[in-house]
């Protein structure tokens, strides 16, 4: 697929004036494992027109996020029969180079046969994880190979539901990835610079669809690890591994009973205590981790099950998304200390849009959306659908602040990212009213670009 690139603007970038804090996105969840984001400067409203579209690429398929590192953005998709690792100029979209492997992965359930994975960038190496169980090293200035494990192969894994979906995970020097379980090892952590394996954990629970996610408990650097896959019976909960040795030093299960049911929403971490969730049945469970390691329920909640997104921790709540499909998801208030639910919503809106045979009214809403929390506690939420909102999350209702419409496309499930005040998003489908095919996009969310233009609190077309 030919890299066909759409700059509006681009001398406005050069500088980045005004941004305040900013910094990488060299992971799935951010720089603080969280979809916590330190940036000031940005937007309080959107532009009349839309958002400013920096560049825009084509892309294939996969649901992975990029990751940023100084002017360098990694995308990993699948275009054809090849598995593509892309490397552009974050500023521009300018191709820098390009990585392919051939894959035959086929998603036994007809929705995407992409990656699952997003890349991660850690120093000079970039790591990629395919859907096929390839695990690759690359160089980030060339993207040429360091080392490689077929890991499918190598521990002679069964493919998981949605093929691998765990993101890994980069600590000191280790590569901590979500292998397998039952007879193969559960985590294994590799040597970023040799690849040889330097820890394996055996554990029954299998691969998951949540990253790992680092955490300093009572002042001991752990993983924690959601695990399990398919499994029948189905099995899976939380691992807490000592990442020095690999040990797992606390455990505590959580899943649905549905045979096909996943663990895919990354652990929370708040204090000493995390987070864990699913939708197919368990629902949520806030864990108190004491220093051995070991996991006490502080309180379940069955009816704060989120799916894949992750949810946030702010003011004495937790915020997230509970359900499995578009029909159930409810944007949903918890109170962190006892459960109780503190409010439930379907926001949901309806439009009257032009389109090129006349106009046409539309129903959308943040259904299965993602959270990305500002500095400033703004949220930033992308909708399942295209659309983009700031949100003011307090225990007291859902408010909605500003909205504005990136696209009409379904499965916007990647989550955004956010560098040096643009923002990537990416359209997984074709848009339902322009016809324009799933792309990367690149948006500016400075506030310096609102100087001169309207501003609006609801929605609005854009491209």
């Amino acid at each position: 697929m030919d890299i066909r690139i759409a700059i509006f603007g681009l001398s406005a970038l050069l500088a980045f004036p005004g941004i305040g804090t900013a910094g990488d996105w060299p992971t799935l969840l951010g720089p603080t494992f969280n979809m916590h984001s330190s940036e000031t400067n940005l937007l309080h409203e959107f532009p009349v027109d839309g958002l400013h579209l920096v560049w825009s690429v084509p892309k294939g398929d996969g649901y992975a996020a990029p990751v940023v590192a100084g002017e360098r953005l990694i995308f990993f998709q699948r275009c054809g029969d090849n598995a593509v690792v892309d490397c552009l100029h974050a500023l521009n979209g300018r191709p820098l180079w390009r990585f392919t492997y051939p894959t035959a992965y086929h998603d036994r359930y007809g929705y995407n046969h992409g990656p699952r994975c997003s890349p991660v960038i850690a120093g000079d190496a970039v790591f990629t994880f395919g859907a096929d169980g390839h695990l690759h090293c690359l160089e980030l200035a060339s993207g040429a190979v360091r080392w490689h494990h077929d890991l499918l192969k190598e521990f002679n894994l069964k493919q998981n539901f949605f093929g691998v979906g765990s993101t890994p995970l980069v600590d000191n020097n280790k590569l901590i990835v979500n292998v397998g379980g039952g007879d193969s090892p559960c985590i294994v952590a590799f040597d970023v610079r040799s690849g040889n394996i330097v820890w394996a954990t055996s554990d029954i629970w299998g691969p998951s669809y949540a990253t790992p996610v680092p955490a300093v408990l009572h002042g001991q650097r752990r993983i924690l690890v959601f695990a399990g896959g398919e499994s029948d019976p189905p099995t899976g909960g939380l691992l807490v591994i000592d990442p020095g040795n690999g040990q797992i030093v606390g455990r505590f299960p959580w899943r649905g009973k549905r045979y096909e049911s996943v663990n895919a929403s990354a652990p929370v971490i708040i204090g000493d205590q995390v987070f864990i969730s699913e939708c197919y049945g368990a629902g949520g469970v806030l864990l108190n981790i004491a220093p051995s390691g070991a996991c006490r329920p502080v309180w379940t909640n069955k009816n704060f099950g989120t799916h894949f997104m992750v949810s946030i921790a702010k003011d004495g709540s937790l915020f997230g998304v509970d359900g499995h499909g578009p029909g159930d998801a409810f944007f949903v208030a918890v109170d962190l200390q006892t459960g109780r639910e503190l409010w439930r919503t379907k926001p949901l809106w309806r439009e009257i849009i032009a389109t090129p045979t006349g106009h046409r009214e539309i129903t959308t809403g943040t259904v299965r959306c993602s959270l990305l929390l500002l500095a400033d506690g703004r949220c930033l939420c992308l909708g399942e659908y295209g659309d983009l909102l700031w949100l003011d999350l307090n225990p007291r209702g859902y408010h909605e602040l500003a909205r504005t419409r990136l696209f009409l496309a379904g499965d916007s499930w990647t989550p955004p990212v956010l560098s040096r005040g643009l923002l990537y998003i990416c359209q997984n489908h074709r848009d339902a009213l322009l016809a324009t095919p799933p792309r990367l996009l690149c948006f500016d969310l400075r506030e310096s670009a609102l100087k001169g233009k309207g501003v609006t609190g609801s929605q609005n077309p854009n491209l």
